[in-house]
């Protein structure tokens, strides 16, 4: 049996060792429903992020700069970077996740579980996605497609505005889309 089948089983695709975001070939994205019909896609440009798979234990943990949002609409951008009311919060910067559990599902589906930081109130959040292993020349790789979803009210982002149809500009559930290559790290 090898190291990355003794830490989550025969059917594993997560091999032993550290893995570091490449953000250059990594995505973290957003969506919500916007104006009742439409889809408003949003993503943040910068982050960062480890997977470990070490000792019989699999963690995952990354970092977003929430000011770093970006929905093609440069008065909503400012708004969402700038107002309280989204991530110009004083004193909360980032976006964080840890990971508390990790499991490999039948198909090379994958399950994250763990605490998503956002505006200094922590909640728990599942992702479920894809994971496979890739290599490009000497580096090997990890890719995990996920996806999951967070309730804005869930970490007092509230503002919305009535429109004159009724209903709301803005829908309260946000998918989130995490595209992430992760590099394995060399000792040394």
């Amino acid at each position: 049996m090898s190291t990355a089948e003794s830490i989550l089983g025969a059917d594993s695709r997560i091999p032993a060792g550290e893995w570091a975001v490449d953000p250059s070939r990594s995505s973290v994205g957003f969506s919500l429903k916007h104006l009742l019909f439409t889809t408003l896609h949003g993503h943040f440009t910068e982050f960062s992020g480890v997977l470990s798979a070490t000792s019989g234990q699999v963690r995952a943990s990354g970092t977003v700069t929430a000011a770093s949002v970006e929905t093609g609409d440069a008065v909503r951008d400012s708004h969402l970077r700038e107002s309280p009311d989204f991530f110009g919060l004083e004193g909360q910067p980032e976006i964080s996740f840890s990971s508390s559990r990790i499991e490999q599902l039948r198909g090379g589906r994958v399950r994250v579980v763990g605490g998503l930081k956002m505006r200094g109130i922590s909640r728990e959040v599942e992702l479920e996605g894809e994971m496979r292993e890739a290599g490009e020349g000497d580096e090997e790789r990890v890719e995990l497609d996920l996806r999951g979803t967070v309730s804005r009210e869930d970490y007092e982002i509230t503002w919305n505005q009535t429109l004159d149809t009724g209903g709301a500009l803005l829908g309260n559930r946000v998918k989130i889309e995490l595209g992430i290559s992760a590099v394995r790290r060399h000792p040394g």
